[in-house]
């Protein structure tokens, strides 16, 4: 009779082979990671320009980014305090209430408000050039001078309170295509101007998020082509009024979400 042990010896590397390949392609329920994620941030996180609202005054949508990125997840658990119209100073006094120990993921958006968004906007597509251009000027100013120690307090903030947490701060798209937009349309003049600005303001969001030790995810490569007055745009023009200059449902989706998935993996 031939020798037992080499056959044993043999059947228990086939054993181990096979645990460890199903260990591999069967991750056990202690293995799989926890995902605590807390959506935090202005109107570009809240959704407002996709609706439909949660009836709230911070028009928070399911279509945002953020509710996506959950739902696609399967996250543990998911709070969204993000708020239309927010400024730096919202999200460190109210909404990093929302944040503890246990978080394990935040993103924010923030900082566009308090440059004067929405006064710049209005006033570029109503008034002159020379009325754009001082107040795009004047928000230039203010991003470079006050804004980075705003933001700066703001990470800080959320870093206290989710010491544990992965923090991805996102950018602002650019706004424009500088093409052709009608007898009615933005000059491009005009538009140019606040695509320069907007880029400013993204230059000095992501080096304040690398000074704070936050993952930046820009989407402008995912908008390019996209923005007002290009053929599919994913930006809504000032005839939606409240949305006005903010992403549609396809500028969450495809540009949006795309940005934020690049760095979650």
């Amino acid at each position: 009779m031939p020798p037992r042990a080499p056959a044993r010896a043999l059947a228990a590397l086939v054993a181990l082979c096979v645990a460890v390949v199903g260990a591999v392609l069967v991750p056990s329920t202690a293995q799989a990671a926890t995902i605590n994620y807390v959506a935090l941030g202005d109107s570009y996180s809240s959704g407002v320009g996709a609706g439909p609202y949660d009836g709230s005054s911070c028009l928070r949508s399911q279509k945002s980014y953020a509710p996506r990125w959950a739902a696609a997840n399967a996250v543990t658990s998911f709070q969204f305090p993000a708020c239309g119209g927010a400024v730096t100073a919202d999200v460190i006094n109210s909404q990093v209430d929302s944040l503890s120990a246990s978080t394990t993921m935040v993103t924010v958006t923030i900082g566009g408000n308090d440059a004067g968004f929405a006064s710049v906007m209005l006033t570029c597509r109503f008034g002159s050039t020379s009325a754009c251009t001082e107040a795009i000027d004047e928000a230039r100013d203010f991003a470079q001078t006050t804004l980075p120690g705003r933001l700066d307090a703001t990470y800080a903030a959320i870093r206290d309170r989710a010491p544990n947490a992965w923090l991805i701060v996102l950018g602002y798209p650019r706004l424009f295509e500088t093409g052709w937009c009608g007898l009615f349309g933005m000059s491009a003049t005009k538009r140019q101007q606040l695509n320069d600005a907007a880029d400013l303001l993204t230059s000095i969001t992501a080096d304040r998020a690398a000074a704070a030790g936050a993952t930046f995810a820009d989407p402008r490569s995912y908008f390019a082509g996209h923005g007002v007055c290009g053929d599919e745009p994913w930006i809504n023009d000032v005839t939606r009024i409240i949305e006005a200059y903010h992403p549609n449902d396809e500028g969450y989706r495809d540009g949006y979400l795309p940005a934020l998935n690049a760095v979650t993996g």
